[in-house]
């Protein structure tokens, strides 16, 4: 089976050539340090991307790609080994690393553009006169500085609303797997890849524990405006009725919910891990789900010290009062260890001693992901 290159290489292969804009010594390094299909997966378009996309909160730029991999087989919980350990661990800590370091670089440029605001305030401030009618009309230096830590809480919430990400379950017949993953694993990537659909494939996995060959495919879009322009520029793609007509022939069913990130738990950036996924999804009693994202924000912040969270996500349209929460392991030894850890760190069991009454039911997959996942 074909890897795809890690965007440690990528990143490792700009920061030898900072500031060119020549793709091609880019994608030479990085081919030079042991991914030979770098330019198929990422190429010009990925390495412009990465210049010059926003960061966002989180860390590393929100860019999605994928490319059409071709393999005799699909994906298998039977490809992990316990070997797998140390080079997952590894390049966890390198993807942390420079999540970090930008979160760094960004917390420097807020932190100069606020010393900028507030000597520009000062200044203005010089010319207004003072005394009660001041305060009166301009308020006071507490009452200002709370309206802006107001207007911040406010900006948080509404965070949430950036992305509009939408979960599709595909139950395959046993006997079209294969045909299943040769038919989405070349439509897929195209469609993620073309610009004018304005939709970013996250992810694809098969479910190895749980619903068996059942696929899980994560996109987003740019809220729900996005989602209607996706939609119809990708229904009205000449190639699109071939595709989805064959694809009703592969399948028993197919389920799709539109969800919102939390606004604590910001979906990860494309990244090469290695390893498998569990998909854990939770219905909540309705009316809940506020004191579950107030638990659970506590809770992240406990479990992020041992456990690789890829994302969170609260369903608004389709499965009402569901939750779905995504971590990535090296094994299921290794996630068996990682959750028994997660007793030790302080806040935890807190967490799941108010959460648990919150939940109706919950379910739990163990997912592999595909060969054209970015986030894999």
């Amino acid at each position: 089976m074909v890897q795809a290159p890690s965007l440690f290489l990528i990143f490792e292969a700009q920061r030898a050539f900072p500031g060119t804009n020549d793709a091609k010594r880019v994608m030479q390094a990085a081919e030079s340090a042991g991914s030979v299909t770098a330019k198929i997966m990422f190429g010009q378009r990925l390495v412009n991307i990465l210049r010059s996309s926003p960061v966002v909160t989180g860390g590393l730029p929100r860019t999605f790609t994928s490319s059409a991999i071709h393999t005799r087989r699909p994906p298998a919980l039977a490809d992990i080994t316990p070997a797998g350990v140390t080079s997952f661990n590894a390049k966890q800590q390198a993807f942390r690393e420079r999540v970090a370091e930008i979160n760094n670089k960004k917390k420097k440029e807020a932190s100069s553009q606020n010393n900028v605001t507030e000597v520009s305030a000062t200044v203005d401030g010089e010319d207004k006169p003072k005394g009660k009618l001041s305060s009166l009309i301009y308020g006071t230096k507490e009452g200002r500085e709370m309206d802006r830590e107001i207007e911040h809480s406010f900006s948080q919430v509404l965070a949430r609303g950036k992305y509009v990400h939408s979960i599709v379950f595909h139950e395959v017949q046993p006997d079209k797997v294969d045909e299943y993953v040769e038919t989405v694993g070349k439509w897929y990537p195209r469609t993620a890849s073309m610009p004018e659909n304005k939709v970013h494939l996250v992810g694809s996995w098969r479910t190895e524990v749980g619903d068996t060959d059942t696929f899980v495919h994560i996109w987003e879009y740019q809220r729900y405006n996005g989602y209607h322009e996706s939609l119809n520029t990708i229904h009205h793609h000449p190639d699109y009725p071939a595709f989805d007509k064959k694809l009703r022939s592969l399948i028993k069913s197919k389920k799709t919910s539109l969800m919102q990130e939390f606004s604590f738990w910001p979906t990860t950036a494309p990244r090469q891990l290695g390893g498998l996924f569990e998909l854990r999804s939770y219905t909540l009693h309705p009316g809940n789900l506020l004191e579950w994202e107030t638990h659970w924000r506590r809770g992240l912040k406990a479990r992020r010290e041992v456990m690789e969270g890829v994302g969170a996500w609260f369903v608004q349209i389709g499965e009402l009062n569901t939750v779905h929460h995504l971590w990535q392991f090296a094994d299921l030894e290794e996630r068996k260890i990682r959750r028994e850890q997660s007793w030790s760190v302080e806040g935890w069991g807190d967490t799941v001693h108010k959460t648990v009454p919150l939940i109706q039911t919950m379910k739990s997959r163990i997912l592999i992901p595909m060969p054209w996942s970015p986030v894999a």
